[in-house]
């Protein structure tokens, strides 16, 4: 393997994140703290506990989750949609450097802002409400493979795109409606049945509902459910970029 080549594109990525603190970090944080003093404060006041959770408590996973699935994105995707607007791409694919390499230097730079970014959110959620970690070892592992898996979803985005708008469609429209609605602010419990079972249709909730359960111990879906589809969802990614690298698909004219 072709280290040296790797550290390079992976350095050269986490250097753009920390030139533009202010969007990549400070922002998103920011976003995430007036959820906190939103809904952990005012709505919160209102509703009791939601599982034996308060209700402050119980939407720090999906705030969290929230935050990874969009950052994930945008970091991976820009971060491969550029050297295709600006035409090095060319330079990368006639380099000395497997497409494994390329992806695990790409993406792997994507995840690590975003896992970053999920930890300083959750930090800054200490100072909000008294936060309880059930299970450490699990909260990391969701965190990391979340990262994962919409990292290299959002490398297939930036390969899609042909243009800067196109790299804001799918998060807007598609990631943030169903992370909304996959259970982030409440149980799906809560729901009548028959919408319980169509939220189940959304991958979203087994994503927010693992990762609670990492917290709370409490969880709308079972937890080896919720990571059999984290990792179906990661394989699913991993075979679209396999294709996409071996037909050259949005890369060569």
């Amino acid at each position: 393997m072709n280290m040296q080549a790797v550290w390079a594109i992976y350095r050269f990525e986490m250097a753009r994140a920390f030139r533009t603190k202010l969007q990549s970090i400070v922002s998103p944080v920011l976003s995430t703290s007036l959820y906190f003093i939103v809904f952990g404060g005012a709505i919160g006041s209102r509703i009791e506990t939601i599982d034996g959770v308060s209700y402050g408590a119980f939407i720090v996973p999906g705030l969290i989750m929230l935050s990874l699935l969009t950052q994930s994105i945008a970091n991976a995707s820009f971060g491969i949609y550029f050297p295709k607007f600006t035409g090095t791409i060319y330079e990368v694919l006639s380099a000395p450097i497997s497409t494994f390499e390329i992806v695990l230097a790409y993406v792997g730079a994507a995840a690590t802002k975003s896992i970053m970014l999920g930890l300083i959110i959750l930090a800054t959620a200490a100072f909000f409400i008294d936060l309880q970690i059930a299970h450490p070892f699990w909260m990391f592992l969701y965190l990391v493979l979340t990262a994962l898996t919409f990292s290299l979803f959002g490398f297939i985005i930036g390969i899609w795109a042909d243009g800067f708008e196109k790299l804001q469609i799918v998060p807007l429209l598609i990631v943030t409606p169903l992370t909304f609605l996959g259970g982030s602010f409440y149980s799906i419990d809560m729901l009548p049945p028959f919408w319980q079972k169509v939220t189940l249709f959304n991958p979203v909730v087994y994503l927010v509902s693992g990762f609670r359960w990492s917290f709370y111990g409490v969880s709308d879906v079972s937890i080896g459910v919720s990571t059999a589809m984290t990792l179906l969802i990661l394989v699913l990614c991993m075979v679209c970029v396999w294709y996409i690298f071996k037909t050259g698909w949005r890369l060569k004219p």
